[in-house]
């Protein structure tokens, strides 16, 4: 029997001891269940944090998550792209899986005809527009188990009839199907699903008080607390305060400094001085404070799981280019580091140990699997069947079993990158391009920033993970897109 087998069966017994052993929560059985608070950011790259390396943004609260709790450096979003990820992160699942695999309300075959993508060589894949109802979330697992659920913020995966309530979120403040808010960062939101608040109210800290509104109500109860801001995806839109705060200071910049790149045909920007997105930045911090300062104020911050992440690369490329993701290598629409590494820290009192640095390579799909085991519930292998549970890199207690992560994006990306598909197996990592067929491959131990492309000096590497992705694929029943005039 393996450990996923056996703790399936075991359900909270092995896990519930072994939390209770370390002082977590030994009052009554619901107590004995941590509390969770998930944040999702949108579009933040993998060095907008000062805990990853930002020097230009500030962001004291992320960053003091980070000292609490552990850090991962390799650690991967589903998708280049929104949608894709959010449903892998509710699934467990990868997106090819459920043919979830561009962001919903991108162009559709039948519809590119109207996009800027018409006189493109490939026809996208087909995808799935909204999270198909039968597939059992996160939220409805943890609610079946016990725990009050809650939604705040972007949600993005389907409209009417597939929002969170729809999903398994007993409240929902703000999710419903658009991918940036309507109505901008400021009240009046014009938001169906988020009442306006006075004048000018900003939105991040908005979700951060209904959030911490929640908490409060269900302080005495197990919960499951969804912020997934809008931020800091377009548009963009800052405090003024801040715009200028942070427009000073990258005037304090060396302007020797080189601003600009190529990535393909796109300019992409090589350094952090983006005004604007630096308050976006900021905020979005403060608001995170303001959660965290809540749970200490409650009481609730030592019997309380806190897990950040992004959905996706930075913003580099298009749309205004405002961050750079330097060292990686382009940034959200491509499969190229910089698209889908993301900054990631778990907070899980009494069990990580504080300011810990995890390299081993996780992905969204992993969250489901963890936040069963340390719920103490059963696992649930049919759904997240993509995911491995994160409880002993957490507890410290050894690594995962021996895997490959893959992602599979038929699609062009806003951004600019092209209809393509990865592998990464170990230090190695492939992708390959669907409208030429070319592959490169390269070393992230050595190449973090993929500048030297191995395929052509080490075939027997190149063709045995191009062998393991096809497989994969297969495996999956993944969708690919057609060349113009191809008949199926």
């Amino acid at each position: 029997m393996t450990r996923r087998e056996f703790l399936g069966r075991a359900g909270s017994g092995m896990v519930g001891l072994a939390l209770a052993g370390r002082g977590f929560g030994m009052a009554d059985e619901a107590n004995r269940r941590p509390n969770f608070v998930f944040i999702l950011v949108d579009d933040l790259g993998w060095r907008d944090l000062g805990a990853f390396g930002s020097t230009f943004y500030e962001t004291p609260h992320c960053d003091r998550l980070a000292a609490e709790g552990m850090r991962f450096t390799n650690a991967y979003a589903a998708c280049p792209v929104c949608s894709p990820t959010r449903a892998s992160i509710l699934t467990g699942k990868y997106p090819a899986r459920m043919a979830t695999t561009d962001w919903f309300g991108a162009p559709q075959p039948g519809t590119v005809s109207s996009h800027w993508t018409k006189d493109k060589p490939l026809l996208p894949a087909p995808y799935v527009e909204q999270l198909p109802l039968e597939e059992v979330t996160l939220a409805e697992a943890l609610k079946e188990g016990g725990y009050r659920t809650f939604f705040a913020g972007k949600w993005h995966l389907g409209g009417e009839g597939f929002f969170p309530e729809d999903q398994g979120f007993e409240v929902n403040r703000g999710g419903h199907h658009r991918g940036s808010p309507p109505g901008g960062y400021f009240s009046p939101y014009k938001n169906p699903k988020l009442e306006d608040g006075p004048a000018g109210e900003h939105l991040p800290e908005r979700l951060a008080s209904e959030t911490v509104r929640f908490i409060e109500a269900h302080r005495d109860e197990p919960f499951f607390a969804y912020l997934s801001f809008y931020s800091v995806h377009t548009p963009l839109q800052a405090r003024k305060d801040l715009e200028a705060k942070y427009a000073q200071k990258a005037a304090s910049l060396d302007p020797a400094l080189p601003r600009w790149g190529k990535e393909g045909e796109r300019e992409v920007r090589l350094i952090q001085d983006h005004a604007v997105y630096a308050g976006m930045v900021e905020a979005m911090d403060a608001a995170v404070g303001t959660v965290l300062d809540a749970l200490d104020r409650l009481g609730l911050a030592s019997n309380t799981v806190v897990i950040f992440m992004s959905d996706n690369g930075g913003l580099s490329t298009s749309e205004g280019h405002p961050t750079s993701n330097l060292p990686l290598r382009a940034g959200k629409g491509w499969l190229y580091e910089g698209g889908i590494r993301e900054p990631m820290m778990v907070k899980w009192p009494g069990i990580v140990t504080p300011g810990t640095v995890c390299e081993e390579p996780v992905i969204s799909t992993d969250f489901y699997p963890t936040m069963l085991e340390m719920a103490g519930l059963p696992w649930r292998e049919t759904q997240h069947v993509d995911g491995e549970s994160l409880v002993p890199l957490l507890m410290g207690r050894g690594g995962l079993p021996t895997r490959s992560l893959y992602w599979h994006y038929p699609h062009y990306g806003n951004q600019g990158g092209s209809p393509s598909a990865a592998i990464r197996d170990g230090d190695w990592k492939l992708i390959e391009f669907f409208e030429d067929g070319r592959v490169e491959l390269y070393d992230l131990r050595a190449d973090i920033g993929e500048t030297h492309n191995l395929a052509a000096s080490l075939p027997e590497k190149t063709q045995a993970l191009t062998d393991k992705l096809h497989a994969w694929q297969r495996a999956v029943g993944a969708r690919f897109p057609e060349f113009r005039g191809h008949n199926t």
